[in-house]
């Protein structure tokens, strides 16, 4: 994220070498007793077992955006959940990976990540929804006159290149207009350049997110216009992966981790302050401009919410939603999915959600 750099740029494409960051948080001393013995309960409510361990893959970059996450640890939610929460920070194809080989217990990732995934073979199960809206958009300057999809039609727009979850975005983006990529100039930016060259005139819009750049060239003083992709392809956005090995065989625990993360959710959303400081604590960086991180969290929590969380609860998954999303994706030239698309049920898992 600029400032706060998102968790999967460009649709969790390549990331470049900078900021290899690995663990960052161990289970806190509050959670061990004199001797190191453990003083929570653990999921099956025994209150003399040893917490269950898990590893939580985050994305790339430690930021405010993992505001519930941050807050869960600290509060101790996760501990009063018999948990033991060790968190990694990786790229969403690492992470992807990782959570398929059991290496990582459970992690983000958005469904367009996902479907590709499951399509070659990785076995993973997208478990619940966090982010509710698609953060991945285009932007424009106000003055460029961009108001709709249409109006992107012969313009310059850069993005980091023609894959993942960005590309995607982009592409469904387009088609709501019955537009290709070949209908407008697209500039590559590997280096994710995309937000300063649009930032200095370079190109028309970009590809970014909507907790990100937008926020922070609008807070610059320039007003700002975003064009989101969900009216035309409800695409799914980041939430909760496990495999399906994991998810057998530490059922409990990862529906512990998901209603302790959910509760820290609702508590960041009634008080943002709350996930801001947490943040601040586990990412220390972040306090140098907290008008900024507050804004940045602002717009990620708007991203909770959608009509059907709003209908059927937090957490919960859009199963139209995904499989609209694999149409889509199966007709797309460049192919992400390989052989046949998956099936809804072969990509998502409700077991662990609450009640």
């Amino acid at each position: 994220m600029i400032g706060v750099v998102p968790a999967q740029q460009g649709g969790r494409g390549r990331r470049g070498a900078a900021l290899a960051i690995g663990v960052i948080m161990g289970l806190s001393a509050a959670c061990q007793g004199p001797g190191g013995g453990s003083l929570s309960t653990s999921p099956s409510g025994s209150a003399s077992a040893a917490p269950t361990p898990l590893v939580v893959g985050l994305g790339y970059i430690p930021s405010v955006q993992f505001a519930p996450f941050y807050l869960a640890q600290q509060a101790g939610y996760y501990r009063d959940a018999g948990l033991a929460v060790t968190f990694q920070n990786k790229i969403d194809p690492d992470l992807i990976t990782l959570v398929g080989q059991g290496a990582v217990d459970i992690g983000i990732a958005d469904g367009t990540s996902v479907i590709p995934a499951v399509s070659q073979g990785i076995p993973i199960r997208y478990v619940t929804t966090i982010y509710a809206q698609f953060p991945n958009i285009v932007y424009a300057k106000a003055s460029s006159g961009i108001r709709t999809a249409a109006d992107l039609r012969g313009r310059t727009i850069g993005t980091p290149g023609k894959y993942g979850s960005g590309w995607i975005m982009l592409e469904a983006l387009l088609a709501s207009a019955g537009m290709t990529p070949s209908d407008v100039d697209v500039r590559l930016y590997p280096d994710f350049g995309q937000g300063t060259a649009l930032a200095q005139g370079a190109v028309d819009a970009a590809t970014g997110f909507s907790n990100n750049e937008p926020v922070v060239l609008q807070r610059s003083g320039t007003p700002v216009t975003v064009l989101h992709a969900d009216a035309s392809v409800p695409l799914p956005g980041n939430g909760l992966i496990a495999s399906t090995g994991t998810i057998a065989a530490k059922h409990a625990a990862l529906a512990a981790f998901v209603a302790a993360t959910l509760k820290a959710m609702d508590a960041v959303r009634a008080d943002p302050a709350k996930g801001l400081a947490a943040s601040v604590a586990q990412v220390p960086d972040l306090g140098k401009d907290q008008a900024m991180q507050r804004a940045i969290l602002d717009a990620t929590i708007a991203t909770w919410t959608s009509d059907y969380v709003v209908a059927h609860g937090y957490g919960t998954i859009d199963r139209a939603a995904w499989q609209a999303t694999v149409s889509f994706m199966a007709k797309l030239p460049d192919g992400p999915i390989s052989g046949t698309p998956p099936t809804v049920d072969q990509l998502v898992d409700e077991s662990l959600l609450p009640g």
